[in-house]
Order: C-alpha cells, then structure tokens, then sequence
C-alpha cells in the first residue's frame, strides 16, 4: 500500500469495536518508533508517552471515573463508558507533551509537532491492522495526579489501541481540496 492509499485508509477505531487480541510489546515498539520520526522545529522532540496495560488500565479507568465523580453528577451510562473504554483496548498511550522548558518555539508548535507524532503511530497502525483512536477526556487536566510528570510535561489525550475484525467504512469528505485551496500567483 502507498502512502496516499494508507492515510486515505486511516481511521478513528473505537474501543467498542476491538476484539480480545493483545497487541505485543514489539508491536508497541513499532508504532513508538514512527513517532520519534515526527517533524519537530528546532529539534525539541517534545513527544512523551506513557503506556498503559494490564492492571493499569483499570487503574486508570478508576481514576477517571473517581475524577468526574468530583465534578458533579456521574450517570451509570457515562461511568460504564469510561469503564469499558479503558478495559476493552490492549493498550492505551497516554500522549504527552513535554514543553521545551527554553521556549525556544510558540507551544502551538509544540503541540503540532507531538500531533504529528500521533498521526505517524495512526498510521502505523493501519498498516498493522490495529485499531486507533486519540481522545482527551474531560479530566485531561487533572492527569498530573495519576502520572508522574517531568518538569513542563502534561496529557494531551489518549491513544486507545487494539485489533478489530472486519472492514472499516470507506472515507469520505465533506468538500473536495479545490474547494479550500486559494492559489496565489
């Protein structure tokens, strides 16, 4: 498969839609490894990852859910989902951030550059099969109490992973790039 035929193939793969198939560490490795590749201006390399399996999906499902209990009424339905987000991926990437602490770049490039990180283990995964989906959940901003964090490091989201059967629905657009290109000459 080509490059424009593997990201036109890349999709948001629920944990809901995973099977019981555990990914290998190898495997995590892999997707890791393509990640480090992501274009970083003045070479801050601000990507961090944290991976989660096991026991410890558990643990963060229970944080989680201890989280939003906090802030306020917490429905059966939205705990479930927490739950069952957490204990039905193989793996769960915790995708940080840590800031260069120079600030030697604006932090919106940082942040770009950590996407970018991501968008290379999105498509790593597609080429291997395994299913993939980035979230920020609504307590993103209270991971600092579950992860030990360096200096200028936080959470950005979470990157849910673990394989699937059958075949994903074929992507579509709501406009084609004519329709948001202005050439200038």
């Amino acid at each position: 498969m080509n490059i424009t035929e593997l990201i036109k193939k890349r999709r948001s793969v629920f944990p809901a839609q995973y099977n019981s198939k555990e990914i290998t560490n190898s495997t995590i490795e892999e997707i890791l490894e393509v990640a480090n590749w992501a274009p970083t201006h003045r070479k801050t390399e601000p990507w961090r990852f944290k991976v989660i399996q096991g026991e410890a999906k558990k643990k963060l499902g229970d944080f989680m859910v201890a989280e939003k209990q906090k802030e306020g009424e917490l429905s059966s339905f939205k705990e479930r989902k927490i739950r069952s987000k957490c204990e039905a991926s193989s793996a769960i990437l915790a995708i940080c951030m840590q800031r260069d602490p120079k600030e030697s770049v604006p932090e919106w490039e940082e942040v770009a550059a950590v996407s970018m990180a991501v968008q290379n283990m999105w498509l790593k995964c597609t080429e291997l099969g395994v299913g993939s989906y980035w979230s920020s959940p609504a307590v993103i901003g209270q991971m600092h109490k579950f992860f030990k964090f360096e200096e200028n490091e936080k959470c950005l989201g979470f990157f849910y992973m673990g394989y699937y059967e059958g075949e994903l629905a074929v992507g579509e657009r709501k406009s084609t790039i004519e329709d948001k290109t202005e050439w200038l000459q």
